[in-house]
């Protein structure tokens, strides 16, 4: 069983900036890929970002160059640096637990509301 939590979301003002955190325990964190999808309201939830073991990332057309995903496996923690936010980043952000390099999660953090206003 993999628990995650996750921290950091908030209100911000267009243009502002954001970090969300996430610590899992339950799981060999350091040998998974790990990442943030986000869902807004009548929307599909979508992948963000990811980062594998080795600290490759992968990220959404819509937030590169603004976002950093990162992470650090003696802590167990991810992390998600969101700057430049766009009322459009507006989302319920989950941190996702993925045991294949690329594949589908398998486990979920509860989410954490980010709300950016014009």
């Amino acid at each position: 069983q993999v628990q995650l939590v996750e921290s950091g979301g908030g209100l911000v003002q267009a243009g502002g900036s954001l970090r969300l955190s996430c610590a899992a325990s339950g799981s060999i964190f350091s040998f998974n890929t790990m990442g943030w999808y986000r869902q807004a309201p009548g929307k599909q939830r979508e992948l963000v970002a990811r980062i594998t073991s080795g600290g490759t990332t992968n990220y959404a057309d819509s937030v590169k160059g603004r976002f950093t995903i990162s992470r650090d496996n003696a802590k167990n923690t991810v992390n998600l640096q969101m700057n430049s936010l766009k009322p459009e980043d507006t989302a319920v952000y989950y941190c996702a637990h993925i045991p294949s390099k690329w594949g589908m999660p398998d486990y979920w953090g509860q989410g954490t509301q980010v709300t950016v206003s014009s």
